[in-house]
């Protein structure tokens, strides 16, 4: 079987060497043809996961009919922002059969829709069972590297969900899936946020403390909207909730975290993203967290913070002691 792999950075690269277990050919497609041409004669992609060589049954190409034409499955693996152009472009050349996964954890600030409801406001309205979404606890360079990694793949379609299962497992690579794609993506989305304000609590060195504290109120907001929006509180508390919540918020390898660490030093945003290569989903999520609060009712204080630090020019020290003064209150509500 082909796959198909929209976007060439750390996340789909790593996708396209999951694949490489279970399909006999996986196209990864760029938009930049210098790196496209860099990846095929190297077998690495240097721009995002320097030394780490990628298995030869992954070509990349430059071209979305050669990378989607006669697919069994196709992944989009762009930023958020980006998931609506590339699928326009994309959406004469793809297979009107295979399941479409999303793997950019995200919400479309114009339109405050997950992925999945971007892909489907995209995509004929056939082509809607076919799409899915992955997320979970996954940093690209130990996907790449073949260490265990456990994921959730969710589809409003359990048979969907159940394809997509079959065609990513691995002996290090396992997926549970399930049909709350709302709960997935909020998990997934939200988390980047409640990333940055951990780190921000690292650089102003408050502790591990102040880390579990962001860690476990983080996992309530995320959970309060996600409910809101129609999930099911158990996803939260999931893979693509609580795991994923954990992994960026202590990892090493966190990029949002490390916006959040340059924040919390003083910092500011524009010189902290200028020196950065890859995309910190959560700054721009941070505003459609706010707008998304809003809109179903929700209170979410940590959210609204980083809001405030990365587009208000807000001092992080004075957002801890906002939150902190808060009015006293259940911890259930």
């Amino acid at each position: 079987m082909k796959a198909c792999v929209f976007g060439a950075g750390s996340f789909g690269t790593a996708i396209a060497t999951v694949l490489a277990n279970t399909c006999d050919e996986v196209v990864l497609w760029g938009r930049d043809a210098s790196a496209v041409t860099a990846i095929n004669a190297t077998r690495e992609n240097a721009g995002y996961l320097p030394g780490l060589k990628l298995p030869q049954v992954i070509r990349a190409s430059a071209s979305l009919e050669d990378a989607a034409t006669g697919a069994g499955l196709i992944v989009t693996a762009t930023p958020s922002h980006a998931t609506r152009e590339l699928l326009a472009r994309a959406l004469p050349h793809l297979p009107r059969q295979a399941p479409i996964v999303t793997v950019a954890k995200g919400i479309e600030n114009e339109t405050l829709l997950t992925m999945t409801e971007v892909h489907e406001q995209s995509l004929p309205e056939e082509m809607h069972p076919l799409v899915a979404v992955l997320s979970g606890p996954s940093f690209a360079k130990e996907m790449v590297q073949r260490l265990p990694t456990v994921v959730t793949i969710a589809s409003r379609w359990e048979k969907t969900a159940e394809r997509c299962q079959a065609m990513f497992s691995s002996e290090t690579f396992r997926t549970y899936r399930s049909t709350d794609v709302v709960g997935v993506q909020v998990g997934g989305a939200l988390k980047n946020v409640i990333a940055i304000a951990a780190g921000m609590a690292d650089g102003l060195g408050f502790g591990h403390n102040a880390r579990a504290g962001i860690i476990t109120r983080g996992l309530a907001e995320v959970t309060r909207i996600a409910v809101a929006m129609g999930a099911n509180p158990l996803t939260l508390s999931g893979l693509a909730g609580m795991g994923d919540l954990v992994l960026t918020c202590t990892g090493e390898l966190s990029r949002n975290r490390r916006v959040g660490i340059e924040l919390g030093k003083g910092r500011a945003l524009p010189d902290i993203l200028k020196d950065m290569k890859q995309v910190a989903e959560g700054v721009k999520t941070a505003k459609a967290a706010k707008d998304l609060a809003t809109k179903v009712g929700v209170e979410l204080p940590i959210c609204e913070q980083v809001y405030r630090i990365a587009y208000e020019g807000k001092s992080p020290k004075a957002a801890v002691v906002e939150l902190m003064g808060r009015s006293l209150k259940s911890e259930l509500r």
